[in-house]
C-alpha cells in the first residue's frame, strides 16, 4: 500500500441571519474549477487551522474573524488520487466587514436544503448533509 501525503485544509461555513451558508465557485485554472466549495485553504507549516482560516477569509472575502467566532463543527476525510485530504469545517456566524469575492468568480448564499443543487468537490459534498440536518 503506497502512502499518500496528508493535506490539511480548513474550511468555513459562514452563516447569515437568514440561516444561509456562503459557498464560493472555484476559479478557472485551478483544480476542480467551476465547482462550489466552502471558503478556506491549505494550512501552512507552523500555522494552526484557526489562524489559517482567519487569514484565508481575509484574503478571499475581505472579512475579519476572531478566534472566538470559530466554532468547530465536523470534518471531511477524503482520498484523492495523489493525496489524502483532511478538512475541518468551522461554523461562523459573526464577522466584521462586507464580504467581497476577491478570488472566486461567484459566491452564493444558499439555504442548507439547497446546497445539493451546487456541484462540489468530493471532499466538500459529505459536509452538506451535516449542514442540512443540523443548521
Amino acid at each position: 500500500m503506497s502512502e499518500k501525503p496528508l493535506l490539511l485544509v480548513v474550511a468555513a461555513a459562514l452563516i447569515d441571519a437568514d440561516g444561509r451558508v456562503l459557498i464560493c465557485q472555484r476559479p478557472e485554472g485551478k483544480q476542480l474549477a467551476g465547482l462550489w466549495e466552502f471558503p478556506g485553504g491549505k494550512v501552512e507549516k507552523g500555522e494552526t487551522p484557526e489562524a489559517c482560516l482567519i487569514r484565508e477569509l481575509e484574503e478571499e472575502l475581505a472579512i475579519t474573524v476572531t478566534p472566538a467566532c470559530l466554532a468547530p463543527f465536523v470534518f471531511a476525510s477524503h482520498g484523492y488520487e495523489g493525496f489524502h485530504l483532511l478538512m475541518p469545517l468551522y461554523l461562523i456566524r459573526r464577522w466584521e466587514g462586507r464580504i467581497v469575492a476577491r478570488e472566486h468568480p461567484q459566491i452564493a448564499w444558499v439555504k442548507p436544503s439547497k446546497l445539493g443543487d451546487y456541484p462540489m468537490p468530493p471532499a466538500d459534498a459529505p459536509l452538506v448533509a451535516w449542514l442540512r440536518d443540523l443548521i
